[in-house]
């Protein structure tokens, strides 16, 4: 059987069920297709890859495609929307399935259902890669899942709901159907790396980095140190190699089981698994709900106002603000790719709240501009913090001064990052060009 691994957010090769699939295949094709339409703007004013995730995504690409090549494989880099080049690719190498991981986008959702409906010979295998349990170990069907975070985690630990074990690493594959030529060449340019880049795409910079962050103990106090706005080691940093499954996060939580077996077990590695656990709640929040995870009124159906300042928008993205936390948050995050969990609360509530902006711009900026950009926790969460998501007290707005006294007491983060600078815009204005846009 001819068989096309079509990789997508499960770039390794460790723990990952699709292409498990593939091993006793007679000839494999493993193809990942680059998008054009993720480097144009959307509807809100962002493109959804900005250059930080796309050098992240293209390092990984390159470590993923080394690694196939000491089994005897290589990567077929496609350039072009995939409902076209998946068939194209099938037909063209008489491809008989396709193997895939399982995700949780409506929009990948009608990709791989324009495809099936193209390809009605064509065997689909979509397997769950990307989670900590798969469909057949919840306690409750998909369309039930808990409308909060705390009903979902107590049902997981009221049935005592464990991961399932990492799948082993291959250790050689089936032959790929010749060496054909790819789209390589037709990619756009991948942004030069800085000199000391923040993180190194790829599923052997992700192994490097969890065996840095478990041998230096740096776990045992995470539940303590998590709400630092700038300290490397304040927090785990996992996410970008989960984002794009360099780093598969049954690994990851095995990882936090045997440290807390040769070191310590706490509240700071529950608190890791605890924030798994969200990770995982909003994975399956973005099946059950579909395109409302993009909806102004959210999954909720709740209505709120929410309009578009062109002015307040780009003062925010640019940390123009007059709320000086929010600024050096904003800066931070345009230069290096990283915002810290506090800070995303902090400048999400600022956008809501104090600018009165419709929260689906902010999510959009979040998807540019985020290296751990993933479209279920980031939508989810947005929604969570405009009050029409998963959050049971709803409309949640940050004292922006209180938290800036709280987490940034000496001002040591916003002037780092240049947060009260002399740039500052005013909320409002008297140019037409800024009526907003509801």
């Amino acid at each position: 059987m001819r068989t096309l691994m079509w990789f997508t957010r499960d770039l390794r090769l460790e723990d990952n069920a699709a292409l498990h699939a593939c091993r006793h295949a007679d000839q494999l094709l493993c193809v990942f297709v680059v998008e054009p339409a993720w480097f144009e703007p959307g509807p809100w004013q962002c493109k959804p890859l900005g250059s930080h995730r796309w050098r992240f995504l293209w390092q990984t690409l390159q470590d993923l495609e080394n690694q196939l090549h000491s089994r005897g494989q290589r990567l077929h880099i496609a350039w072009g929307d995939p409902r076209k080049v998946i068939p194209e690719l099938c037909h063209s190498y008489r491809i008989d399935r396709l193997c895939l991981s399982h995700q949780p986008g409506s929009y990948e959702a009608r990709h791989l259902q324009h495809i099936r409906t193209a390809m009605p010979g064509l065997a689909v295998n979509a397997y769950a890669s990307l989670t900590l349990f798969e469909p057949r170990d919840l306690p409750f069907a998909i369309n039930e899942l808990p409308g909060t975070f705390s009903a979902f985690r107590r049902l997981v630990e009221k049935h005592r709901l464990a991961p399932r074990k990492p799948i082993p690493t291959p250790t050689s594959l089936p032959p790929a159907p010749g060496v054909p030529d790819d789209d390589r060449r037709q990619l756009p340019p991948v942004p030069t790396t800085p000199t000391r880049p923040l993180m190194t795409g790829g599923s052997r910079a992700a192994e490097a980095h969890v065996r840095a962050y478990m041998d230096g103990g740096f776990l045992a106090s995470y539940k303590v140190t998590r709400n630092a706005l700038d300290d490397w080691n304040a927090s785990g940093k996992f996410s970008p190699w989960l984002a794009n499954g360099s780093l598969s996060v049954r690994a990851l939580w095995d990882a936090i089981v045997s440290f807390e077996q040769r070191v310590v077990s706490n509240e700071s590695t529950y608190w890791m698994q605890f924030e798994l656990l969200w990770r995982e709640y909003f994975y399956w929040y973005g099946i059950a709900h579909q395109g409302r995870l993009f909806a102004r009124d959210g999954v909720q159906r709740i209505k709120r106002h929410g309009s578009f300042y062109p002015q307040r928008f780009r003062a925010w993205q640019e940390g123009n603000t007059p709320y000086p936390i929010v600024n050096a948050c904003m800066k931070q995050l345009r230069e290096t790719g990283y915002m810290s969990n506090r800070g995303r609360q902090l400048v999400a509530s600022c956008l809501v709240h104090e600018l009165a902006m419709d929260w689906r711009y902010g999510a959009a900026w979040f998807e540019e501009q985020l290296l751990d950009y993933d479209v279920a926790s980031n939508y989810g969460n947005w929604q969570y913090l405009a009050g029409v998501g998963a959050d049971p007290r709803g409309w949640r707005q940050f004292d922006l001064a209180k938290q800036a006294r709280q987490y940034d007491p000496d001002g040591t983060f916003v002037r780092r990052w240049q947060g009260d600078s002399q740039e500052q815009v005013p909320l409002y204005t008297v140019d037409a060009a800024d009526w907003p846009i509801g």
